[in-house]
């Protein structure tokens, strides 16, 4: 198949998540053979000083960071994952507050949605943590709210915690500062005075005709949209 690797390459990188190889080959209609020369050409282009590695780990395949660069990434990232917050992740996290401890399939059996990213979010801001097992079938794993739960939502103790009417209002008031976060980085990103500089007139006239088209607002409108490896996987 003409442009295999760049195929395997753009449906790793939209996954996000480990393809499994065999996926791709039943999928793509191609040879184990031929996907495998195309994972060997990738592993070749994503290693060394590159920001980003290609992993290859029981016969999947998954993008990640260049273990090198984690703090500089770290410091970065992480005051991006605090605005992550939607309502169903603090949701989450209220109903962890009043219930604790509980487990995920429990949680889940409450609001009947999956709450995988939300316990994932929950457990990196460190919001949650586990606490023990369940003695049940399965023994799944309990989770029960931190400090940083508490100093959230600017609370003393658990006991504190307001009725779930008024915390759930508390979350729609964070939600809300979050989003209005968010505009004030658009605004820094794309108004249409960051890509003027003062200068001679054909200078300026040059900037402003490179200036990306924008709204009334001032905002940019955009230009729309080895089954043998043994890898350890790296979050």
């Amino acid at each position: 198949m003409e442009n295999l690797t760049n195929i395997i390459e753009a449906v790793v990188f939209a996954s996000g998540e480990a393809v499994p190889v065999k996926f791709i080959v039943e999928k793509l209609n191609c040879s184990l053979k031929e996907v495998n020369s195309s994972i060997s050409e990738l592993k070749e282009k994503y290693s060394g000083e590159n920001g980003i590695h290609l992993l290859t780990f029981n016969g999947k395949l998954q993008f990640a960071t260049n273990p090198k660069y984690k703090n500089p990434v770290s410091d970065v990232i992480t005051p991006i994952k605090e605005k992550e917050f939607t309502k169903t992740i603090l949701e989450c996290a209220a109903l962890i507050a009043y219930k604790q401890p509980i487990t995920k399939p429990e949680l889940e059996e409450i609001r009947q949605v999956s709450c995988d990213y939300a316990i994932h979010t929950l457990l990196e801001l460190e919001m949650i943590v586990p606490c023990g097992r369940k003695d049940a079938v399965g023994k799944p794993i309990l989770y029960a709210t931190t400090d940083n739960f508490l100093k959230r939502f600017k609370l003393n103790s658990i006991e504190e915690l307001p009725d779930y009417d008024e915390l759930m209002a508390q979350i729609a008031e964070l939600n809300s500062s979050l989003l209005s976060d968010d505009e004030e980085d658009a605004n820094y990103l794309y108004h249409r005075d960051e890509y003027v500089e003062e200068g001679p007139a054909q200078d300026k006239a040059e900037a402003e005709k490179n200036t990306p088209e924008t709204t009334d607002d001032g905002y940019e409108i955009p230009d729309f949209i080895s089954d043998d490896d043994d890898v350890i996987k790296i979050d």
